[in-house]
């Protein structure tokens, strides 16, 4: 006798939710649910609903793909090909980083600093990626106008398509470049989220990072500063007189992306803590005329 196939939406959830249980996945139940979902397109509320839904070969073929993947440790972002970052959807590939929650604390941060500012703003975004910085930013202030900058081909490629689908590709452009050489001119904010983990941290991580992110954005060198040091002169040279700058920094590296910073006369006004309370996004300005960088660098900041 043949084994039966389960082709209803209730016995494939139940299969590979063990799968993906045996995998170590977090959530497996629910990470079933995103896979089916997009394999079908239908939402995650249409599969609770409907637990009896017959779904096609052809489907049920693409979601056992899309399982065999996540039990492998592939992202789940990357396998159903987007990610939700400050409410928009986002394209994302193995040729950028996955937007993390943490990072929205940056666009926070970037759109506080751009309060009461009557002028259109301009944004510069070093180290663009999938561009979720940039255009998180530019979504939320209509009149602004941005470059991101990035190494990558393939990242850039990413971020134009995500600039095509918000409807922001004519108040943004996206340039090749190592962080800001390419650059001229001044800018009222730069975001960055540079790779900030120590190689000798890089082993540690989950493997959807270590083996599927690409390794270009995450490793900042043997103290995972490599990024800011290379960075933090272009950030002086491009930021406005009366700019800001925001970046995201690792836990622990506050203190020493500051005094970095205040080697290049940027002075750090704010810290922000993300949702689990680490300090995770510096708020730079060009520091008053006359400080020396000395008293720069002797500044309290909390890491």
């Amino acid at each position: 006798m043949s084994e039966t196939v389960p082709d209803t939406a209730g016995a494939l959830l139940l299969a590979s939710a063990w799968r993906l249980r045996s995998a170590d996945i977090p959530n497996p139940r629910s990470e079933a649910r995103l896979l089916l979902g997009h394999a079908l397109g239908l939402g995650v509320e249409a599969l609770i609903a409907r637990p009896d839904l017959r779904v096609p070969a052809a489907a049920r073929e693409a979601f056992e793909r899309a399982v065999r993947r996540r039990a492998g440790r592939e992202p789940l972002a990357v396998i159903v090909g987007h990610r939700e970052f400050w409410s928009l959807s986002f394209r994302v590939t193995a040729d950028t980083l996955v937007p993390r929650p943490e990072s929205e604390t940056l666009v926070e941060a970037a759109l506080a600093a751009a309060r009461g500012r009557d002028r259109p703003i301009t944004v510069l975004d070093l180290g663009a990626g999938s561009g979720c910085l940039v255009l998180a930013i530019l979504h939320e202030r209509p009149a602004a106008w941005g470059v991101g900058v990035d190494r990558s081909d393939a990242a850039l490629f990413v971020a134009r398509n995500n600039a095509d689908a918000l409807g922001i590709a004519d108040r943004v452009a996206f340039v090749q470049g190592d962080w800001g050489t390419a650059i001229g001119g001044r800018f009222d904010i730069i975001v960055a989220n540079p790779p900030y983990v120590a190689d000798a941290e890089f082993a540690v991580l989950a493997p959807e990072v270590a083996r599927f992110e690409p390794r270009l954005a995450l490793c900042g060198g043997a103290d995972g500063l490599d990024a800011y040091r290379a960075l933090a002169p272009d950030v002086a040279r491009l930021l406005a007189p009366d700019g800001v700058a925001v970046l995201e920094v690792g836990a622990g590296q506050a203190a020493a992306v500051a005094a970095i910073l205040a080697d290049h006369y940027l002075q750090v006004t704010e810290i922000k803590n993300d949702l689990a309370g680490v300090p995770r996004c510096l708020r730079a300005a060009p520091a008053p005329v006359g400080i020396s960088k000395k008293k720069l660098g002797n500044q309290e900041v909390p890491d």
